[in-house]
Formats: C-alpha cells, structure tokens, sequence
C-alpha cells in the first residue's frame, strides 16, 4: 500500500466522517439541498485555484466563505429562507465557475480527484475535521432549538444568528475538503445520505449523529478502495457506497 493511498484513506476517514455528522444537523434542519448547491459554489474557487495553480480545497473554501457571508448577511436583511438565498448564489457560482474553469480540468472539479494527497493535506483535513465535529457539537442542540422555534431559541438565550453563521462556516469548511474527495458536483451527497441513512436506523439522537459519522467515513473509505482497485473516478464510487449503505439501512430501518 502506498504512502499516497494511505494519506487519501486517513484523509477520507475524517472528512467523511465529519461530513456525515455536518449533515446529520442539516437533515434535522430539513436544509438538506443546502450542502449540494454550496458545493456548487465552490466551483469558482476551484476554477481559480487550478489556472493560479493554488491548492484545490483553499480555493473552494475562500469562495465557499465568501458565498455564506453572503447567504447569512441577506438573510438577516431580507428574511428570506436560507434555500432561497443558497439558490441564488448557487446559480451565480455555477454560471462563474463554468466560465472560468479550464475545460480540461473541468471533470476532475466536478466528479473528484483524491490520488495526489500529500501528507501535509492530509493533516490540514484531519485537524480541520476534528474542529468542525467539536464546533458542531457545541452549537448541535442549539441549532435545532432554533430550527424548531426561532423566538423559544430567543428567548432561552440562544444567539441564533452566530450560531448559524458558526453552522454555516462549518459546512463550508467540509465541503472545501469534501470537493477533492466528490467534486463539486457530488459532494452535497456526502454529508447528506449518510445523515439520511442513519436516520432510518436510528432510535434517538445521539445514535442519529454517530451512525451518520460511521457511515461517512465507510463510504469515503469504499469509494477510494474501490478507486484503488478499478480505477474508475473516485467521486462516483464514494456516492455509490453511500447509496448502497442507504439501501441496506432502508431494509432494516427501525
């Protein structure tokens, strides 16, 4: 085994499991298109990344960054839903990120390229992962306090706006990590069926957040095992496993 593929594993373990933990409270949230249409607003990001040849993921997340001060600014001014606004900025990245995306490079962006992860990419992921799961879980409860209820969430004191910008910063960061995993395209489904194949098997929360996090972390780890062994896009074959994992929880769901 490769040095290479042992950092693409470790890197795959981690962010897939903090994906599935991200999504879990974004299922919850009933947001759960949000994560797919912010990893279209990556795609700028990673357009630019490739022609200034910057790393992939930072690229993806300065745009990423940009688009939720945007979505979480207008919401505060406008009231609007948060899955109109990530609409909005979804389409503007997607048109953005087309134009300015080498054609060439264009497929990796979209479907994932996971082969050429160094050690120092590696360890970036794992400590960013580990941040974002313990930021999440700190701000879990409160989130679905003010999903439920916005003005008890007020009224117990809660600072909603920061704690959704906190939320929002946090799937950001996963997905800037995610697209070299899944590619813009896929990567919504990375923290979205593993939080959805947990709920079916899942009889209360704290069974919820971890079976999302196991199964995150399996399906990254499948696809890239798979990868290995076909050959095939690695972007693809980690949704796969996460569909597959669906299917089999939706067979034993409680």
């Amino acid at each position: 085994m490769t040095s290479e593929l042992i950092y693409s594993l470790i890197t795959a373990i981690f962010v897939g499991g903090a994906g599935g933990y991200v999504g879990s409270l974004m299922v919850s949230k009933r947001m759960a298109l949000v994560g797919d249409a912010l990893g279209h607003v990556a795609l700028p990001g990673m357009g630019l990344a490739i022609l200034l040849g910057l790393n992939v993921s930072l690229g993806a997340f300065v745009f990423l960054f940009i688009g939720i001060l945007l979505i979480w600014y207008f919401e505060e001014k406008t009231e609007l839903p948060t899955e109109t606004l990530v609409g909005i900025i979804f389409v503007l990245s997607l048109a953005i990120g087309f134009l300015i995306t080498p054609e060439l490079e264009l497929l990796e962006a979209l479907i994932g390229d996971i082969t050429d992860v160094s050690f120092a990419n590696m360890a970036i992921a794992v400590i960013l992962s580990v941040l974002v799961v313990y930021l999440i879980k700190k701000i879990y409860l409160k989130i679905i306090f003010s999903s439920i209820s916005n003005d008890f969430a007020v009224a117990n004191k809660i600072n909603v706006k920061r704690d959704n910008f906190l939320y929002l910063l946090a799937v950001a960061v996963i997905v800037a990590m995610g697209v070299k995993v899944a590619g813009s395209l896929l990567v919504g489904a990375l923290v979205i069926v593993p939080a959805a194949s947990s709920r079916l098997i899942s009889i209360n929360l704290k069974q919820y957040s971890l079976w999302a996090i196991l199964f995150g972390a399996l399906s990254a780890v499948t696809g890239i095992i798979l990868f290995n062994a076909l050959g095939w896009p690695v972007g693809p074959l980690v949704i796969l496993a996460n569909i597959v994992f669906f299917g089999i929880c939706f067979l034993f769901k409680k």
